[in-house]
């Protein structure tokens, strides 16, 4: 029986493996803008990490010193209520969000800058309806019906203002979102124009 020797294909023989593109950050169409969104949400995902964190101290100190806080719980849920929002604005600036692409994969490219232009004015003019909302929802969270200042709070016992500080966070997520939108729309019609010269 004889051993057949192994060579080397050489490298004009050798089959490439496709790389798989990573996504670096917010759309070229997001702008200066969506860059800085991308950017802010590594303080977000530090917020979800730091939650994990206290929920594991919470555990160590409820189940093994017998000795639980009264804030913990509270504080993962803001962490977590304003890092999911945050992460709305993110996937906008990213163009990642969830979306069903039955239709729009097999459009041609030129249909689907059309229908781009058209997604993003639906999304500016839905976030406008979401932030007038947001807006009515938060003065109710930071004032009182005679109009004196006073955050809600939760009504626990350790009764943070968490829920007047999420609902404000939401109203300016809300906004940023409507700006993110706007210009997504008029970063894709300029791209049309000056594709179809």
């Amino acid at each position: 029986m004889t051993e057949t020797p192994e060579t080397d294909p050489g490298p004009e023989t050798q089959v490439e493996t496709p790389t798989r593109k990573i996504d670096r950050g917010a759309v070229p169409e997001a702008g200066t803008f969506g860059r800085i969104i991308n950017a802010g949400g590594f303080a977000f995902a530090v917020a979800i990490c730091a939650s994990a964190c206290i929920l594991l101290v919470e555990i160590f100190l409820r189940y093994v010193l017998n000795s639980p806080t009264i804030w913990a719980h509270e504080t993962t849920t803001f962490l977590c209520g304003i890092s999911f929002l945050y992460g709305g604005l993110y996937c906008a600036s990213r163009n990642s969000h969830i979306r069903v692409v039955l239709i729009y994969d097999i459009l041609p490219p030129k249909v689907r800058r059309i229908v781009n232009i058209f997604i993003s004015f639906a999304s500016f003019i839905a976030a406008g309806f979401f932030t007038y909302a947001a807006w009515i929802m938060s003065q109710k969270a930071l004032f009182s019906p005679l109009g004196e200042f006073r955050m809600e709070r939760s009504g626990s016992a350790w009764n943070p203002p968490a829920p007047a500080l999420v609902k404000t966070f939401l109203l300016i997520v809300m906004v940023l979102m409507t700006i993110q939108f706007l210009i997504l729309t008029w970063n894709y019609i300029r791209r049309a124009a000056e594709e179809t010269k």
